[in-house]
């Protein structure tokens, strides 16, 4: 039987293939960089292929190293699904998870069942905050939170990192005829949440007028927003994480390539008091399952 690398230096692979550099490779599996180079050094030379090609001081996936790495992913995911499968049986309780709304109904609701499936006797109730870092309340067991994941006291974990970009229906876009560049984006009614920052954001990224982004219509919560993109009432800068399911079925499309690299990120949040709870172990180690199954099939 042909010897197995180790699995440290496979999940090293299957981190920087999904992120794109060591430093966040390094930063996910809390490693140093050297670490993680070290890791994929050893790696390539005991495939026997070159899986890299340097390009300067950076590194990046040949066309053998990125199928390699998809192959890793999918054995990582087996492994894992096998263990929530196993780690499953005894496992009971209740738990009340807080998520932001949007990562709720886009994202969170279309699996969950997968979660019940796994964990049967684990009673389960989910609830949104009024903000979206929000941590405070003491009924909640576990915590989704969008913010800089400075919560001190608290176990913390990177979920996904974030990008942000106009979004909008096709048939809004078809009706103005179309948006050849930046600047056109006037045609379109801004759709914002709370306030103007996304927009001004984007409009300065992308070099138009930023006095345009005071223009349009606040909501008070995500799902607002969302409807009222997927329903053709405007454009609004969105999370192309949350709203994947709805670009992939094409109810939304992306008119420009600018995003915006948020410096906030979803992550998953406990108390050191409820971390060791078995419900809680069992929701964590289903996201984190779901989350790399969700990464291997986009």
């Amino acid at each position: 039987m042909q010897r197995i690398p180790s699995t440290q230096a496979l999940r090293a692979l299957e981190s920087f293939a999904r992120h794109g550099t060591v430093w966040k490779a390094a930063d996910e599996l809390n490693l140093t960089r050297s670490a993680i180079s070290h890791q994929l050094r050893l790696l390539e030379r005991e495939l026997g292929f070159q899986i890299f090609n340097r390009v300067g001081t950076r590194i990046e996936l040949t066309e053998q190293g990125l199928g390699y790495a998809a192959d890793i992913r999918q054995a990582l995911n087996a492994i894992a699904g096998s263990a929530s499968r196993h780690a499953s049986r005894g496992v009971s309780g209740a738990i009340t998870v807080s998520c932001p709304p949007g990562f709720a109904s886009n994202w969170l609701c279309s699996y969950i069942s997968h979660f019940r499936d796994a964990y049967p006797d684990v009673r389960i109730s989910i609830v949104t905050p009024r903000r979206l870092d929000d941590i405070s309340n003491p009924d909640v067991d576990v915590f989704i939170a969008f913010g800089t994941g400075n919560w001190p006291s608290m176990q913390v974990e990177l979920i996904i990192e974030v990008e942000f970009a106009p979004l909008c229906s096709p048939v809004l876009l078809n009706k103005i005829g179309g948006l050849n560049e930046p600047s056109d984006i006037k045609k379109m009614c801004l759709l914002h949440l709370t306030d103007y920052e996304d927009w001004e954001t984007w409009l300065a990224l992308a070099g138009v007028d930023q006095s345009y982004a005071s223009t349009g219509i606040v909501f008070s919560d995500m799902n607002l927003v969302f409807a009222a993109t997927l329903s053709g009432q405007g454009v609004a800068v969105g999370d192309r994480f949350t709203c994947r399911h709805a670009m992939n079925s094409g109810q939304l499309v992306q008119p420009f390539d600018i995003s915006i690299n948020s410096s906030r990120s979803y992550y998953l949040v406990t108390s050191e008091a409820k971390a060791d709870n078995q419900a809680v172990v069992a929701f964590s180690s289903w996201l984190r399952s779901q989350m790399l199954k969700n990464d291997a099939d986009a």
